[in-house]
């Protein structure tokens, strides 16, 4: 079974009764999202992600990229999945979160400003992914976005979403304001820092926004 997605829990618990050795982990390189009409839009880069959870591959998982390089897409590997995981994930929450509370994801593209929040939301949930047990030395690029400073950032991420198609396309996508995941996203990340005691003030400012009805 090949799990193709991000989660948030700890990998091994997520497949549950499933046998380690029969699973192997990728992520799509691409991006979209269901607009208002309800219909998914979105693109595919011409490369797959591929890791495993501290240990070579295993056959079968040798097996699975090959179809997809059969298929003719480019393998990347990342050895500390786990942690690629959960740095992916804590990034979508700091864009999630801004683009929650200007009222549609597609809102931030091209838009210095709102970048620059979720960037530093970003930022503010780098402890918590170490309090988490990930090795950001390891992930060093993943990273980079949230570290160097906003300033400088923001303006150039704006600016590739308004004029690099893919970017633009893919932000563009995002413009169900009742999407789930981002919300889900966002609540299960807040929730984290709580439990752990890591302080989150641009994530939890923008609670009101992804919390469930009654907890608001």
């Amino acid at each position: 079974m090949l799990v193709f997605g991000n989660i948030w829990t700890e990998p091994l618990a997520a497949i549950g009764a499933l046998p380690v050795e029969q699973v192997a982990w990728g992520f799509p390189q691409g991006g979209g999202g269901f607009g208002t009409d309800g219909v998914l839009r979105g693109g595919l880069l011409p490369s797959v992600l591929f890791g495993t959870l501290g240990r070579p591959p295993t056959d079968r998982e040798r097996a699975v990229r090959q179809v997809f390089r059969e298929a003719g897409l480019r393998i990347k590997e990342q050895s500390d999945f786990r942690g690629w995981l959960w740095v992916h994930f804590v990034s979508d929450a700091g864009l999630f979160s801004q683009g929650l509370r200007v009222g549609s994801l597609s809102k931030p593209a091209g838009a210095p400003r709102d970048f620059r929040e979720a960037l530093l939301a970003g930022r503010e949930l780098l402890p918590l992914l170490e309090a988490r047990g990930v090795d950001l030395r390891r992930h060093r690029g993943g990273v980079l976005l949230f570290r160097a400073p906003s300033w400088l950032m923001a303006p150039v991420l704006a600016w590739l979403t308004a004029h690099v198609a893919p970017l633009r396309v893919n932000f563009e996508a995002h413009s169900d304001p009742d999407a789930e995941e981002p919300p889900v996203v966002c609540r299960d990340t807040l929730a984290e820092a709580r439990r752990l005691g890591i302080a989150a003030p641009r994530l939890e400012a923008a609670e009101p926004t992804f919390a469930r009805v009654g907890e608001r």
